[in-house]
């Protein structure tokens, strides 16, 4: 049998969304060839580990965050050179959260931790701009199936916020009537009495999502899907 020097690794992708804008969670490495150079935060899977409990880990000691939705995304292996110190597979994780509920502490092997708007990353270490590009294109293509959009706003948010949200992740104008009336039809949102002063226009009523609900129709055979009847596309 042949011996294999093979170490595993876990990456984390973190979306956040603020102010119409989605960004990443990035780390500047501490150590090593790539000192100074930002990526993803991640690190070796112990020989004890799961692959959750290590990206949680890494995360935590990382960029001292906790996210509650992690996703396995896909396996990066192909190219036996994607890491300088080793033959390393990772396996990589797609997070969500609203950034104002995450307090950034940087630690370890990690000098810094920041969030980077999406359309602004800075060069990347190892293929880690490969591994944002995949987790992207995952996040989009979820948003037609699935409501992990409410994972990034606040827990009561004005109907237009998640308009927007849809609009910066698919980077596509939408149009808002046929947008509205199709979530609304799904009744997984709350009317709440609050309302929020956006702009020079009345105040905005805000909406919760119900994952309770959402949950009960998924047992009953719902299907969240939304075929978005779409306009120009956006100027980046």
């Amino acid at each position: 049998m042949d011996f294999q020097n093979i170490k595993i690794a876990v990456d984390a992708i973190v979306f956040g969304y603020e102010k119409s804008e989605l960004y990443v969670l990035l780390i500047k490495q501490k150590y090593g060839v790539f000192k100074d150079s930002w990526c993803l935060p991640g690190g070796f899977v112990k020989d004890e580990e799961s692959l959750t409990i290590a990206v949680q880990r890494e995360l935590r000691e990382e960029a001292g965050v906790s996210v509650n939705y992690l996703e396995q995304l896909y396996t990066f292996g192909d190219d036996v050179q994607r890491d300088p110190r080793a033959r390393v597979i990772s396996v990589a994780y797609f997070g969500l959260v609203n950034p104002e509920t995450l307090s950034l502490q940087a630690d370890t092997d990690a000098q810094d931790a920041q969030w980077f708007p999406f359309h602004s990353l800075p060069v990347l270490a190892y293929d880690h701009a490969a591994i944002v590009q995949k987790a992207i294109e995952r996040l989009q293509a979820k948003l037609h199936y699935q409501p992990i959009g409410f994972d990034l706003l606040k827990p009561e948010f004005p109907f237009s916020d998640l308009e927007h949200l849809y609009q910066t992740i698919l980077g596509k104008k939408l149009d808002r009537r046929n947008f509205r009336k199709k979530i609304l039809s799904f009744d997984i949102l709350e009317e709440t009495d609050e309302f929020r002063s956006i702009g020079s226009g009345r105040p905005a009523r805000l909406y919760r999502f119900n994952p309770t609900k959402y949950k009960a129709l998924q047992k009953e055979g719902f299907l969240f899907e939304i075929k978005l009847k779409e306009k120009e596309k956006m100027d980046k």
